[in-house]
């Protein structure tokens, strides 16, 4: 019996851990892949406070695991396979755990469009992460869809590793923060396709261009796609109260309308989803599985 079990590594994850494990609680966390979550997979954090040159997100992912750990987090590298949380208990692999306390931190993964030749070309020349495939397309040129931080962070890392990078976006101005669509904006490797829409991906044994609502090619080796995430809550789908995209609903204090159960960071139904967001609410959740 363990007094908390956490589903999820990233930065939510790792902080309910950190705080629970400080407060002497015997504390497991549960991660399938590696530690950071989707924050790993970004190449540069300039937002996040304490670090006034930004950080790469493999450094900062590494010192918070470090940290938990440190503090007598039992780290289990197993992917979850089944979650009762009336129960409050988690099965992996190698059987079930029992808690008396449960953190939902299981992030989101990013969206996909939708549109065909997607999925054919999928790892063909469709990437969902700048960071993990951009080096493959080095001195190439490439598209972002998206006008959030995302998409305009992918844009920007891709210009500065040698890449030729045109945005679609289907609005009329950027919905990311000032500073990054600024210097998205004055990049002079970087152009912006408005009002428009991917209307599919095309290409024979990899993606050749992009086909936008109204017939306009754009011609590209790869495109990155950044239109904006989908939760992975599935496993606790009819279990605990969700919002129509299947983000769980819980207040700031955490709590769902399961008693005994979190939720933390990009699986909570919220305004801002960002990693200073997400430490907040593990440590929300972690104080409130003290009680």
């Amino acid at each position: 019996m363990h007094d908390v079990i956490i589903v999820g590594g990233g930065p939510a994850g790792l902080t309910a851990g950190l705080y629970a494990a400080r407060a002497g609680r015997d504390t497991v966390l549960l991660e399938r892949m590696m530690a950071g979550g989707q924050m790993a997979l970004t190449d540069r954090i300039e937002n996040y406070p304490g670090f006034s040159q930004g950080v790469s997100g493999l450094e900062l992912c590494a010192v918070m695991e470090q940290q938990a750990a440190h503090a007598g987090v039992r780290l289990v590298y197993e992917g979850v396979l089944e979650i009762d949380c009336a129960g409050l208990a988690v099965r992996t692999s190698s059987g079930w755990l029992q808690g008396k306390r449960l953190v939902l931190a299981m992030g989101a993964t990013a969206k996909r469009l939708g549109v065909p030749g997607e999925e054919r070309l999928a790892g063909r020349g469709v990437s969902y992460c700048a960071t993990c495939d951009g080096a493959l397309y080095r001195g190439k040129r490439v598209a972002v869809v998206g006008g959030g931080n995302s998409a305009a962070e992918d844009a920007l890392y891709l210009a500065g590793i040698g890449c030729e990078v045109v945005v679609v976006h289907r609005r009329d101005s950027l919905r990311a923060e000032a500073a990054v669509a600024q210097r998205l904006l004055s990049h002079p490797a970087i152009s912006v396709r408005w009002n428009s829409r991917v209307a599919a991906f095309e290409g024979e044994q990899k993606l050749t261009r992009l086909v936008l609502e109204g017939g306009d090619a754009v011609p590209a080796s790869g495109v990155f796609v950044a239109v904006g995430r989908a939760p992975e809550t599935e496993l606790v789908r009819g279990q605990v109260d969700m919002d129509g995209h299947g983000f769980i609903r819980a207040g700031e204090d955490c709590r769902t309308t399961m008693p005994g159960v979190y939720a933390a960071g990009d699986a909570r139904a919220k305004a801002l989803r960002q990693i200073v967001t997400a430490v907040a609410d593990g440590a929300m959740a972690a104080e409130g599985a003290g009680e």
